[in-house]
């Protein structure tokens, strides 16, 4: 009996490791669910800065991808996790960082997204703290959802927005090389 409660013990901790994946001093989960549509982890990394871990983004989708290109175009539901981690991050730097990510992930060119771009920016109204999820969601037939520890903020339509939105992590010129690298994994 004893050694059947020690096989059972040793069996929840390899399957409940499994549930969760560690990334430096956060923990992301194996999949999420949105839009009821279940994703898979894809890949995930660090946002480093000044040898400051800043969070751990995470990628999910529905069938894991290193294509970034196809994954930044595909009009189905995905999502990218981030875990704050330090207190550098705050609510004028992650606006003033989106915005310049959809300067970079359109090459200048957001004139059709400025005022999506400015809505969507405006649903980080309070401080950000350590600790703290932000997920950042595609939703199929909704548009690009933001949540708060699991709260919607709300959302923007359009796939060209999810487009720009997505590379901002996965484009040509993302906020960060090697958290790019990370998302997208080898499969």
């Amino acid at each position: 009996m004893k050694k059947i409660s020690i096989l059972f013990v040793f069996l929840i901790t390899i399957t409940s490791t499994q549930a969760q994946v560690k990334v430096g001093d956060a923990t992301l989960p194996a999949s999420v669910s949105f839009g009821g549509e279940e994703l898979v982890f894809n890949g995930a990394g660090l946002r480093e800065k000044f040898f400051f871990d800043i969070y751990a983004g995470g990628l999910y989708l529905k069938k894991k991808s290193s294509s970034a290109d196809k994954i930044a175009k595909a009009d189905e539901t995905m999502a990218i996790k981030l875990h704050i981690l330090s207190g550098m991050m705050s609510r004028s730097k992650m606006a003033a960082a989106l915005k310049d990510g959809f300067k970079k992930s359109t090459n200048n060119n957001t004139s059709s997204l400025d005022k999506r771009i400015n809505k969507f920016v405006g649903f980080i109204k309070d401080e950000i703290e350590v600790g703290q999820i932000y997920d950042i969601v595609y939703e199929k037939g909704k548009g690009s959802v933001i949540y708060k520890n699991g709260q919607e903020k709300g959302y923007v339509e359009g796939l060209d927005f999810k487009e720009a939105l997505f590379k901002i992590w996965i484009g040509d010129k993302p906020a960060d090389k090697g958290l790019k690298s990370e998302m997208l994994g080898s499969f």
